[in-house]
């Protein structure tokens, strides 16, 4: 493959003309890298987690621990593979495969070059492309939910059904404020196409202030830094990642969806796990981290952003985003199911709400005079202060005292201990033992139980 420089965005009109077997090509190469990154996603996981908790990880198979993966690979390929005898047989046999095609599918839309010349063909560095493309990313992570609820219920058992529950409620929750940020980055971009979006945000965005025209940055991360902090969030919900891991929590689901399955089966939805942690991390640089773009200063070379190199910057960004995910797993706590469902509800989507109320102002005033401008601003900055302060803040009921709660007690309740803390004597013993003598005073012969 010879490389040729060239300095161009792709547009929707550049897809669609490949030969069959350029085509094959790409679909290969989107298929290898997800596996890949997977196998090295499992081994990277591994050592940063054992270097973080201050132990070795994987060091034994192969030089760093790096056939690591590949062993416990052929391991669960020759481990016994057990049906259970209350499940669904099809359902339960085909429930792995849907959440990992769903994860490889949505890589097939997302940008990992410029246009590059293969073998004389000009083509971008992109499987395809769509004006909805995004939705089909949204689509294939709503779609992988259904292997998870599919494997839990097909498998007969109660942890894996409820597992299987808690996996679609996660999907419900999270995947209304995924959305919702994404609302945010097609009002800036002004297109679905993810090659457009990551194309918009190569222009450096132009401020005025005071009349002087500044460049700004153009990555969406800054831009709409709500958005995009909204966005990792709920990708870590999708994912069932931790801290968000609650499908699979094994203190209380013994693991989950994943509990009556073996061998190859749980090898499948194993990868599907972190196929969909790359792929999402993948979305999340190409919807907010400029995509193959070359982040400063590494633009100040003129040829940043022309030929093969802008793989290089892709793979970086992508790994940075997987380091963040490890890191979350190695760092936090998994949070108890209600106090998931009362982030992703009651917190991240009013947020999330008035983040785009307030871009859509934003957006509506950019026409505007720069007195205008700054008043209109104001003002809603105004109303949004004197919102928050005088937001009515439930107040805590008073709590009653203990002997208040004593008092109220029904007739016939069972008896408590004492209030002072003062454990009555046993009636078992003699005087001397019930007028509780000093412990430096030896007790007399006679204070032994009768």
């Amino acid at each position: 493959m010879n490389a040729v420089y060239l300095a161009q965005d792709p547009t929707l009109a550049d897809f669609g003309k490949d030969p069959w077997w350029l085509v094959l090509i790409k679909v290969v190469f989107a298929f290898a890298f997800g596996l890949l990154a997977t196998l090295l996603g499992v081994w990277f996981e591994r050592r940063v987690v054992g270097y973080m908790q201050v132990r070795p990880g994987p060091n034994q198979v192969g030089p760093f621990g790096l056939l690591q993966t590949l062993a416990d690979g052929l391991k669960m390929a020759f481990k016994e593979d057990i049906l259970p005898k209350a499940a669904d047989k099809v359902v339960y046999f085909f429930a792995p495969t849907i959440s990992v095609i769903c994860a490889v599918t949505a890589l097939s839309v997302v940008p990992f070059g410029p246009m590059v010349s293969i073998f004389g063909h000009q083509t971008p560095l992109q499987v395809t492309d769509v004006p909805v493309a995004v939705l089909v990313l949204l689509a294939c992570s709503s779609m992988g939910v259904y292997g998870i609820v599919l494997g839990g219920w097909a498998s007969g058992s109660t942890y894996p059904l409820l597992g299987g529950l808690r996996s679609s409620a996660q999907m419900i929750s999270y995947e209304v404020a995924m959305g919702l940020s994404i609302v945010a980055v097609f009002m800036t971009a002004g297109t679905m196409s993810t090659s457009g979006i990551v194309a918009a945000q190569g222009d450096a965005t132009r401020l005025t202030i005071a009349g002087v025209e500044v460049p700004a940055p153009g990555w969406y991360a800054i831009l709409l830094l709500p958005s995009f902090i909204i966005f990792f969030i709920a990708t870590v919900g999708e994912t069932n990642r931790a801290p968000f891991d609650l499908p699979e929590a094994e203190s209380e689901l013994v693991a989950g969806f994943m509990t009556e399955y073996s061998s190859l089966k749980f090898a499948l939805f194993m990868l599907s796990e972190y196929v969909a942690m790359v792929t999402m991390s993948a979305v999340t640089t190409t919807l907010f981290l400029g995509g193959w773009r070359a982040p400063w200063p590494i633009t100040l070379w003129a040829g940043a952003n022309s030929g093969w190199w802008p793989m290089l910057w892709f793979f970086g960004k992508v790994l940075v985003l997987v380091f963040v995910f490890v890191w979350l797993r190695g760092t936090l706590p998994r949070l108890r199911y209600d106090q998931f469902m009362r982030l992703g509800w009651k917190v991240l989507l009013p947020i999330n709400l008035v983040w785009i109320l307030v871009l859509s102002g934003l957006r509506s005033i950019e026409g505007w005079q720069t007195r205008d401008r700054l008043l209109a601003t104001g003002l809603g900055a105004g109303v949004l202060l004197l919102v928050t302060l005088l937001w009515p803040s439930r107040k805590k009921a008073p709590q009653p005292s203990l002997q208040e709660q004593v008092n109220s007690r029904p007739h016939g309740s069972f008896p408590l201990p004492p209030m002072d803390l003062q454990v009555p004597p046993s009636p078992r013993t003699k005087r001397v033992v019930a007028e509780r003598e000093p412990a430096n005073v030896a007790a007399g012969s006679d204070s032994r139980e009768v």
